[in-house]
């Protein structure tokens, strides 16, 4: 029987993510037997907020105030977004049951460090979801990634609960990767249950390459569109033998990374080593494109595939659209079919704001949606922040 497309109930996902390049907004159908999603839009920020929002994340200097400041100006830019969303859905807001916002991360140490003499982990997401749920009139979830601290965690990856939902076979196991910012992965076993799924973050995904480029041409471009820039270069095999010396690689999974790892700091020394100076820009974006493919397969071969029989590899995320970047991941992977998400339902430019539509869905119905397999939280908790709408 076919289903009506009034049928369950609507739920937005609101996203931005590492890069701050704009909002996702995904529109997400509920039913008794799945979520599927509806319709999806991106909105850019504001130049001057999307200067504000790198500011904060890469730990210039700012005042509190302006980080108080930014909270509130991100939760009305998220607001707006959710409400052009709907006008262009064409969906009344009093029809969305609830929204889920990632926020705006500004801070993410998910590993405990020393502070003040005691060790502490921490995070933080700005985008207030107070202010959302007043201008839309919607419940809001926001501030997912605290819980999974607070039960021992490390707040990240949290799309693994949805990669399960989306991708978990009988017969053929699968890792689901998003190169977004930063590239991660959810490994699914065949015939897993949730606790046999463990996902963990591999390094840079676009950060290192967007930010190269936005260097290069003065901020005339923010990312190397369809791979073009990589294609014109030759690889520096000196810079990308450094790269690969990086700690983080080796440390074994749960782990997460993000701009504290992977900025402006990382960037100003890659730019400063002695391969790189005087080195054309084509060739510093070739070798930035290769050092995220080689990453993701160093993980998938050091981490992934002596623990789980995977057949398929699923892709989502900006770094989808890059050509050379896929090929070497391709050729690095035998007998490992390559798909992108949107051949399994949900578009790879969708899937986070997707699945933070349905993890604020699971948090609205009191259900954990964390797994401790990916953030090596010491039991399953309940994400987020309720804020409720008129």
């Amino acid at each position: 029987m076919k289903r009506s497309r009034e049928s369950g109930l609507l739920a937005l996902g609101v996203m931005s993510g590492t890069s701050a390049d704009g909002i996702d907004v995904a529109l997400v159908r509920f039913s008794r037997r799945a979520a599927s999603l509806e319709n999806f839009a991106a909105f850019p920020f504001p130049r001057r907020v999307r200067e504000a929002i790198l500011q904060i994340g890469e730990g210039r200097p700012v005042t509190t105030g302006e980080i108080s400041q930014l909270n509130f100006l991100l939760g009305e830019e998220f607001a707006a977004a959710a409400l052009a969303a709907c006008k262009k859905f064409r969906v009344s807001p009093s029809r969305i049951a609830v929204i889920g916002s990632h926020g705006q991360t500004v801070f993410h140490q998910g590993a405990k460090a020393q502070f003040c003499g005691a060790d502490v982990a921490s995070t933080l997401q700005i985008g207030e979801p107070s202010v959302i749920a007043a201008r839309t009139g919607i419940t809001t979830v926001g501030d997912f990634r605290p819980a999974d601290i607070a039960a021992g965690g490390q707040g990240a990856p949290l799309v693994p609960f949805v990669d399960y939902m989306l991708y978990r076979h009988n017969r053929i196991g699968r890792v689901a990767l998003n190169i977004g910012g930063i590239a991660n992965v959810t490994v699914i076993p065949a015939r897993a249950a949730l606790e046999d799924v463990f996902a963990f973050d591999t390094g840079p995904g676009n950060m290192v390459i967007d930010a190269l480029v936005r260097h290069f041409t003065r901020g005339r471009k923010a990312f190397d569109r369809n791979g073009e820039m990589a294609g014109r270069g030759q690889l520096l095999p000196g810079l990308l033998a450094s790269l690969l010396q990086g700690k983080y690689f080796l440390r074994q999974p749960p782990k997460t990374a993000g701009r504290e790892q992977y900025g402006e700091k990382y960037i100003e020394s890659l730019l400063a080593s002695p391969e790189a100076r005087g080195a054309n820009p084509e060739d510093v974006v070739r070798t930035a494109t290769i050092l995220t493919a080689l990453t993701i397969l160093d993980a998938l071969h050091r981490f992934v595939i002596p623990r789980a029989g995977i057949g398929e590899l699923i892709v989502s995320g900006g770094g989808l659209h890059n050509p050379l970047l896929m090929a070497q991941i391709e050729t690095g992977l035998q007998n490992i079919l390559v798909r992108p998400s949107g051949e399994l339902g949900v578009p790879g430019d969708a899937k986070e704001a997707f699945a933070f539509a349905v993890l604020a869905w699971e948090t609205l119905h009191r259900r954990p949606a964390n797994v401790p397999g990916a953030t090596g939280a010491e039991r399953a908790v309940i994400l987020g922040k309720v804020c409720y709408g008129r």
